[in-house]
Parts: structure tokens; C-alpha cells; sequence
């Protein structure tokens, strides 16, 4: 079966604004994610990529955008099963101020159990995510062949979703992984098991200087903005 290279979004300005995005629209990636974006086809240029895939959000768009540009004969493809977790009434607010809702506690600790009002619930994200990439594994392997290498463009809590599903991880541990913007995840998947081969790859250690305010215990929802 394919290997799949999940690829964050760069650094939006919802990232920078600490704002939780969702699906709220005209988040566009910040100049420092736009050089992320630019910086993409190099760090890629030695993988034969048979698909490109990606979140129908505009910070996913953009982020895809120098990719297309340097591999002219790929076509790209939207899918909203990808797309970002449906926050409901918790989009576009603070994260500071949302760190104080009691809810917050449940998606911190027991993200199984987590539905956002208004919104929906992270199970479902994960089911739809782990659904798109499923067809999408054969969908690939049908086209190009077992050993093909596709890409799909996503956000934070997916990527972070998928991984755990892939690990066979409970959901409820899927908090403990991270995944910077512009990061670069890849799993290959066989017909018995799926393996983990990069980890939120970004090239860059800035990220793991000691910083004079750490970021803290909590998990940042929706991802984070990566290193300052």
C-alpha cells in the first residue's frame, strides 16, 4: 500500500493572532508560513508524488501552492474529510480565554469524550480523516502502484488524529503528539500494519531552545504556532 506524507499548513494568521480557526474563512497563511510554503518543493523534491491532497480551507490552498507551481503535471485535489476540526462556537475565539471553559479539561483529557458546542465531536474528526484516507490509500495503490507516495495537506489535530490511529493509539493519547507548521509526517501503510516513519519533521530544532515563557502542560488545540 502507499506511503502518505501528511504535510500541516504553514504558520497562519490565526496562529500568530492565537485564535482558534476552524472553519472560519480568510485565514491565510502569515509571511513566515508563506516561506515555509516556498521552502516546501525543496525539502520534497526527491519524492516521486503521485497525488497531491488537501484541506479545502485557504491556509492548506496557499500552503500547496509553490508545490503545484514546481510539479506543473500534478493536479490537485480537495477533500473536506480533511479539513479542519468543526469548532462550533469555540471558532475564531482566544485560545487564553477558551483555556478556562470547563470543557477545555475534557479535550485536554479524555478527547474521546470532547463535542464542541455547536460543532462536532473530535471522534468524528478522527473517523472522517482515517475515512478519507483509507479510499484515498486505494485510490492511489489502484492508479500508481503499491509503492506510490501521495501527499495530503492538513491541519493539526488531524494530522495528529491520523497518527494515533495509525499507532493504534486510544484517542485519549493522541494530545501527546505534536506537529509544528509546515511539518512533515509520513506513514506507510502495509496490508497488516501501518508504520510511522517521520514525526512532524520540520528541519528546523528553534522549536526546542528553552524559551523564558514555555509554552506549559496543556496540548495547544488546533496545533499551535510552531517556533516563535
Amino acid at each position: 500500500m502507499p506511503t502518505l506524507i501528511l504535510v500541516r499548513h504553514g504558520r497562519s494568521t490565526a496562529n500568530t493572532e492565537g485564535l482558534l480557526a476552524g472553519w472560519t474563512p480568510g485565514v491565510a497563511l502569515d509571511e513566515r508560513g508563506s516561506a515555509q510554503a516556498a521552502a516546501l518543493p525543496g525539502r520534497l523534491a526527491e519524492l516521486p508524488l503521485a497525488e497531491i491532497v488537501a484541506s479545502p480551507l485557504q491556509r492548506c490552498q496557499e500552503t500547496i501552492r509553490p508545490l503545484l507551481e514546481a510539479r506543473p503535471e500534478l493536479k490537485p485535489h480537495t477533500d473536506e474529510r480533511i479539513g479542519e476540526c468543526h469548532y462550533g462556537d469555540w471558532s475564531g475565539r482566544k485560545l487564553a480565554e477558551l483555556k478556562d471553559e470547563p470543557l477545555m479539561e475534557v479535550v485536554q483529557a479524555h478527547p474521546s469524550a470532547a463535542a464542541f458546542p455547536g460543532g462536532e465531536s473530535m471522534r468524528a474528526m478522527q473517523t472522517r480523516a482515517a475515512e478519507a484516507v483509507r479510499e484515498w490509500n486505494a485510490r492511489v495503490e489502484r492508479d500508481h502502484g503499491a509503492d506510490a507516495v501521495y501527499l495530503m495537506c492538513s491541519h493539526g489535530d488531524i494530522i495528529k488524529s491520523l497518527v494515533a490511529e495509525a499507532l493504534g493509539l486510544h484517542l485519549d493519547l493522541f494530545q501527546r503528539i505534536s506537529v509544528e507548521p509546515c511539518s512533515i509526517t509520513a506513514i506507510r501503510y502495509t496490508r497488516l500494519r501501518p508504520f510511522l516513519v517521520r514525526l512532524g519533521d520540520t528541519g528546523d530544532f528553534t522549536s526546542l531552545v528553552p524559551r523564558e515563557d514555555p509554552p506549559g502542560d496543556d496540548a495547544q488545540v488546533g496545533g499551535g504556532a510552531g517556533a516563535p
